[in-house]
């Protein structure tokens, strides 16, 4: 699985044959040991387990507004609630999109990013070329992860609060309120503005030190340390994942570590893959009432949708014009901890790695399986876009092959869902019956043959979803 750069980029790749490249990752891995080293949301969580003596101050204070429900205006919603450790920082509801608002019941815009390893992304830049990377949110938005943080504290559908005025009161009744002013001074709560401030970079500084959020103890990391080794069909899967003419998911996702700090399987950049519509998020219905969601579709032509995420472009984002390039553009994320984070995509329209490969390799071959209407009939491709906008697809690279066959059989795409599953956190070599995977990690040929779209009804799939929220 891959998020891939536009045709004609360079490619990066990793060949794993020859020994220099085993004694590097062992390297790696042998120095971190040493070194120790959203867009919607509800639902509550528990606390990550760090020992406050391994924080500093400032980190301290940010674990506690991290898990701080009162921070919102229903009570009812922290940061941990759409980042729950316990699944990979992501929503534990399993929705496409996260609930949130005053009483707990608005539907969010995109599925809630994981912020497991966040701490290693650089901030937003353009290069010369034109090509954009590092930011925060999955249209980097935010150029820092302090910036980020302080966003959903009064995002209508997120936290809610109706103003910075309104979260720094609350702030003022809160336990840690001696803390706080220990680490950021009576300076950090003079107005909302510096207090806001003093709340995003305590947040970021919490990511960044706690390491439940980067554990790097995959089972992939303990196969380059030589402390494990890979099944077969890992094996198989980690070599099409590499190959530039098979998987290519080392395009975008890169496999090597840099320096010190080992593989993060993103790059860090933004692509158009031409993801499906997905039906089900309440700001895809036609009519729908919610005064968050712009009808920015209107003037763009077939398909007709009133709505469209366009990533980059907007609605979220502004600094970028619509019709241009980076429309449908959205950051490529890391893989790690992938098989704890379904849904998938900005927009959470696939449920499993199975249907995410085959989409990947089917979606030009076999287009029908994977875009459709709300009610299930046949749509055009890539119909999360205006077709106007076709063009800013990556249809040059593999293994996207318009009118070829696919680049892997359905065996060989269930052997990379087997490789994905490695880089899941907490592998024990000493205990590796211990391993905690989900159950989608038993992909077979046969269940990746059957993967296709998973349709139903917008107004019934929200309606659950936002049922079970509550």
């Amino acid at each position: 699985m891959k998020d891939k750069k536009s045709g004609g980029e360079a490619r990066r790749t990793c060949r794993l044959a020859g020994a220099s490249w085993r004694a590097a990752s062992l390297l790696v891995a042998t120095l971190l040991t040493a070194c120790g080293g959203g867009d919607g949301g509800a639902s509550s969580s528990s606390p990550a387990s760090t020992s406050a003596e391994t924080l500093s101050p400032m980190a301290q204070v940010g674990k506690q507004i991290f898990f701080d429900q009162a921070l919102s205006a229903s009570g009812k919603q922290s940061c941990a609630s759409c980042h729950d450790p316990s699944r990979g920082f992501t929503d534990p509801n399993n929705l496409a999109v996260s609930i949130g608002g005053p009483n707990s019941d608005l539907p969010g815009l995109r599925n809630s990013p994981s912020l497991n390893y966040a701490s290693f992304t650089p901030n937003f830049k353009v290069d010369s070329t034109g090509k954009a990377s590092g930011g925060f949110f999955r249209d980097g938005r935010s150029a820092s992860l302090a910036d980020q943080a302080q966003q959903p504290f009064t995002n209508a559908f997120e936290m809610a609060n109706a103003s910075a005025d309104d979260v720094l009161k609350t702030l003022l009744t809160r336990p840690y309120l001696d803390q706080f002013t220990a680490v950021f001074t009576e300076a950090g709560i003079q107005n909302s503005a510096t207090a806001m401030q003093s709340i995003g970079r305590a947040l970021a500084a919490f990511q960044s030190e706690d390491p439940s959020f980067h554990t790097f103890d995959s089972k992939f990391d303990a196969y380059l340390a030589g402390k494990t080794t890979l099944t077969d069909a890992e094996t198989r899967g980690l070599l099409l994942f590499n190959n530039p003419t098979k998987g290519n998911c080392n395009a975008c996702h890169i496999s090597t570590g840099k320096g010190s700090t080992p593989a993060l399987f993103t790059d860090f950049t933004y692509d158009n893959v031409g993801i499906p519509r997905n039906w089900s998020i309440a700001a895809n219905q036609e009519g729908t009432p919610l005064p968050y969601v712009p009808k920015n579709g209107v003037a763009l032509g077939n398909p007709n949708y009133s709505y469209y995420d366009l990533g980059m472009c907007g609605p979220l984002r502004t600094d970028f014009r619509v019709g241009g390039s980076t429309c449908g553009k959205f950051k490529v994320p890391t893989l790690r901890n992938i098989a704890l984070t379904p849904p998938y995509f900005h927009n959470g329209v696939f449920q499993t790695l199975d249907q995410v490969v085959a989409w990947y390799i089917t979606r030009d071959t076999d287009p029908g399986r994977w875009y459709v209407k709300a009610d299930g009939t046949p749509d055009v491709p890539y119909n999360d876009l205006p077709v106007g906008f076709d063009a800013n697809v990556n249809v040059a690279e593999v293994p996207y092959n318009p009118g070829t066959a696919p680049s892997l059989t359905n065996q060989e795409m269930s052997d990379l869902v087997h490789f994905l599953c490695t880089l899941t956190d907490g592998f024990d070599p000493a205990n590796p019956s211990a391993y905690r995977v989900p159950a989608q990690c038993n992909s077979t040929a046969a269940s990746v043959g059957a993967a296709r779209i998973q349709t139903a009804s917008a107004s019934g799939a929200t309606l659950s979803k936002t049922a079970a929220s509550k």
